[in-house]
């Protein structure tokens, strides 16, 4: 096997496992920052010996016993020995060494746990969903600051400083009662949906998936939390219209081909969610993401349903993007100028659904030269290389007004 072939195998192995596989562990080891280092040992292990040996069968038992070896052999050190708090119940874990039973695969009530420990009233409420997003769903810390549009380095030495933290406060690592849980509910359904959105266009079977297989068993562990249910549905509808390869707009997608089942299903997700009253944020997202999920049974888009939705969702939770995509509905019932009235002012720092959504609009109003220089400008901003792709032609070609804004994110 060659150098490439192994490393492939082992990137693989780490975004569709890593998440899993650490929370395993740091439940096991009740030690996030020592979960993370003997990961990190296991992976760098397998990129030196695959090559002669060949990816093992089952490459995350593979992972995980090297882990677990390492923790062991971090335990026994004479520096940890010397420099651990002498803890009763720290020496009895060790000595029933409770990294024995570790199953990788025994998902996913330890990841739920590792979740909530992030959302810990001891960390600090700013980083607790970057936390999440890094340690138990997988992303990158370059990923995370994207998402929350700080410097990279900024958002590393805080992350640093919130697993330090969970060290030094001994932050168990199991699930809190109920109470507990919904207190800490919200920054955990940061934590999913921010997974989803950034992860959209990856293969169902990796992080995308693991976002809504996580949303649904919260969903399930807390029953009747209309919120919980709601994220569930949108990130099942986000799922079902994923579509591999080049970028494609929403509106100029095939709806055919999305998948009937995931659509039912977020469906059925959705109608747990509703309650009595006014509808929190996950439940008006959802219900927008039905709206277009719909078109593939009756082959139209109700833009007045969307208009509705998206004017009760600024008033529920008012956010950048969904005034955005309000402007952008604008434009379709009423005109392109009244859409482009509609958007906000340009935000700072820049927004590339903000450049999209005026890209967009300025086509439709016959201003192509405008129309241009905002597709450059959303295609500097984008994060995805199909997207910027797809705006850099529109840019160029001068092509057919487009029907929708060229959001990169499907959760809105």
């Amino acid at each position: 096997m060659s150098v490439d072939e192994a490393r492939a195998a082992a990137e693989r192995a780490a975004r569709d496992s890593y998440g899993r596989l650490l929370a395993l562990l740091a439940a096991a080891a009740g030690d996030l920052a020592l979960a993370e280092d003997a990961l990190a040992t296991a992976f760098e292990q397998a990129l030196r010996t695959w090559p002669d040996s060949g990816v093992p069968r089952n490459p995350d038992g593979w992972l995980l016993t090297v882990a677990r070896h390492r923790i062991r052999d971090v335990w026994r050190s004479a520096a940890h020995r010397t420099s651990a708090p002498l803890d009763d119940d720290v020496v009895d874990a060790a000595a029933a060494d409770p990294l024995a039973d570790v199953d990788p695969d025994a998902v996913p009530d330890r990841r739920l746990a590792l979740l909530l420990v992030c959302a810990h009233p001891a960390i600090a409420p700013e980083v607790r969903t970057p936390l999440m997003l890094q340690t138990v769903l997988g992303l990158e810390a370059a990923q995370v600051a994207r998402l929350f549009s700080v410097p990279p380095a900024t958002m590393a030495q805080r992350l640093v400083r919130a697993k330090r933290r969970i060290a030094t406060a001994r932050i168990p690592f199991v699930l809190p009662d109920r109470s507990v849980l919904v207190e800490r509910l919200p920054a955990v359904l940061e934590a999913v949906y921010g997974a989803a959105a950034a992860t959209w266009r990856q293969d169902g079977r990796g992080l995308a998936g693991e976002a809504q297989h996580l949303a649904v068993v919260l969903a399930a562990l807390l029953d009747d939390d209309p919120e919980a249910w709601a994220l569930a549905a949108l990130v099942t509808f986000a799922l079902a219209r994923r579509r591999p390869g080049p970028f494609v707009p929403l509106d100029e997608q095939d709806a055919s081909t999305w998948r009937g089942d995931l659509i039912a299903e977020g469906e059925a997700y959705l109608r747990r969610s509703e309650r009595p009253g006014v509808p929190g944020r996950f439940r008006l997202e959802a219900a927008v993401q039905a709206v277009h999920c719909d078109r593939r049974r009756t082959g139209t888009t109700d833009w007045s349903a969307l208009r509705t939705l998206y004017l009760a969702l600024d008033a529920v939770a008012p956010s950048l993007g969904a005034r955005v995509a309000l402007a952008v509905v604008v434009g379709r019932l009423d005109g392109p100028d009244a859409g482009l009235a509609a958007l906000p002012p340009q935000p700072d720092p820049a927004f590339q659904p903000w450049w999209a959504a005026r890209a967009a609009l300025l086509v439709s109003a016959g201003r192509r030269g405008d129309a241009a220089t905002a597709y450059r400008r959303a295609a500097e901003l984008a994060d995805d290389a199909d997207v910027r792709t797809y705006l850099l032609a529109r840019a160029d070609d001068g092509p057919p007004a487009p029907t929708s804004p060229q959001i990169s994110d499907p959760l809105r």
